[in-house]
């Protein structure tokens, strides 16, 4: 049984669910734009780029995008978002006032990029020749995948905060240290391990998406 289908989540509720943080995303960029915060700004336009993907690719592409994938991937722009912008009553945004929330958002964006790239590897031996990957290779890519995209992460954010101290602007990302660094790719590694060892059940539709994609190519 998979986690929605015990929650009672149906597809029309998921479906909500991604709209309603759409909605608050669009909240949080007027709020950026009344604190004049770029950070804010950046945070949530972008995080709302992203979330209209699912529907842009299904548009252009034909591919079905089924809504706990998309659920999926606006889960993992809202809790970042959410982060940065703060919650009312705290002096601090939720990064700085919540000490577990950066290793949250870590670990739900490594799973899902975690999703991607097993998804990508199951619709590849699916209809490629002579491409079938041992059970355990596939798990340890995976792993390896998710590491390699966070230290472009952890670089990327470090360039991004030296380039706006230098420039005397606002941080749109903030690295608090190299032990901050390395917790940050330990809860990476914890996401794409879950989905290594959950994967074969729970990124079906993301597969099914590829796999359907490659059959028309």
């Amino acid at each position: 049984m998979r986690i929605r289908d015990y929650l009672g989540i149906g597809r029309r509720r998921q479906a909500q669910i991604s709209r309603f943080m759409q909605l608050a995303l669009v909240g949080f960029l007027f709020v950026g734009l009344y604190e004049i915060d770029v950070g804010i700004i950046v945070n949530s336009a972008l995080g709302l780029v992203i979330t209209i993907l699912p529907a842009i690719i299904s548009r252009d592409y034909q591919l079905p995008m089924d809504p706990a994938l998309t659920l999926w991937i606006t889960a993992a722009v809202f809790l970042h978002t959410l982060g940065a912008v703060g919650l009312p009553g705290m002096e601090q945004n939720v990064y700085q006032s919540v000490w577990w929330w950066d290793h949250l958002t870590h670990m739900v964006s490594a799973s899902l990029v975690a999703g991607a790239g097993y998804a990508t590897v199951r619709a590849l031996q699916g209809h490629v020749e002579n491409v079938e990957f041992p059970r355990r290779f596939e798990f340890a890519l995976i792993v390896v995948l998710v590491i390699a995209f966070g230290v472009l992460w952890e670089v990327a954010e470090f360039v991004i905060a030296e380039l706006s101290l230098w420039l005397g602007a606002e941080p749109v990302l903030t690295q608090y240290g190299v032990g901050d660094t390395m917790l940050d790719l330990v809860f990476d590694v914890v996401g794409a391990v879950l989905v290594g060892i959950l994967g074969s059940t729970r990124v079906d539709a993301m597969t099914a998406m590829l796999s359907g994609h490659l059959s028309r190519s």
